[in-house]
């Protein structure tokens, strides 16, 4: 794909109007609360330039973390008192997460935002890395940092509906695996997102 097209077409994608997604999208049974607060967190959805192809930077997160350990995801985290907005987060949670420096990082825009289960609103910051940088997980937080081809999380064909019980109920999610790398959940989710606006 030619970087003329991609950032075309990431234009036309990001610039798209539409409702945001949860992790309750396939699960139409699930009875929200009423007047339930939900957290504002950021991520980044960082498309890597300086290969051959475009890649997708996402994170294993460590074993040995209490929520979500070694789940699929991308750089990011909870909105900080300090920080501006869920941008300015997704970049101060890259810096610390992967060692990406905010310099290096330049926002296209961002995807409506995403409730998970967690009771965060997550918004998608995408964003084009132009500059080459070195990976550096954050110890006890991140266990391995990878790469996967733009292509394979833009073909729809490539996700599939997974379902497991949860809490006593049958709860089913979109994955979007990888060679070893399983991406479920909010992950595959958001990047089903993305997906289904760049295929229009």
């Amino acid at each position: 794909m030619r970087v003329t097209k991609l950032f075309t077409q990431l234009e036309h994608a990001l610039g798209r109007s539409g409702n945001g997604s949860s992790d309750f999208d396939l699960n139409p049974d699930v009875v929200l609360p009423a007047g339930r607060r939900l957290r504002p967190a950021g991520v980044l959805m960082a498309i890597d330039l300086t290969q051959a192809a475009p890649q997708v930077v996402l994170t294993k997160r460590s074993s040995a973390l209490k929520h979500h350990p070694g789940q699929i995801a991308f750089p990011g985290g909870k909105v900080d008192a300090d920080d501006t907005g869920p941008v300015a987060a997704s970049l101060r949670e890259a810096w610390e997460e992967i060692g990406l420096p905010q310099s290096h990082a330049r926002v296209l825009g961002t995807l409506p935002n995403h409730e998970t289960v967690t009771g965060f609103t997550v918004t998608p910051v995408v964003a084009v890395i132009e500059q080459c940088f070195t990976p550096r997980p954050e110890p006890g937080e991140v266990d391995e940092i990878f790469k996967v081809p733009l292509s394979h999380v833009l073909n729809l064909e490539n996700f599939t509906i997974e379902g497991r019980r949860w809490r006593g109920q049958r709860r089913h999610y979109y994955t979007v695996p990888y060679g070893p790398y399983y991406i479920w959940g909010a992950t595959a989710r958001m990047l089903h997102g993305l997906a289904d606006r760049m295929a229009v």
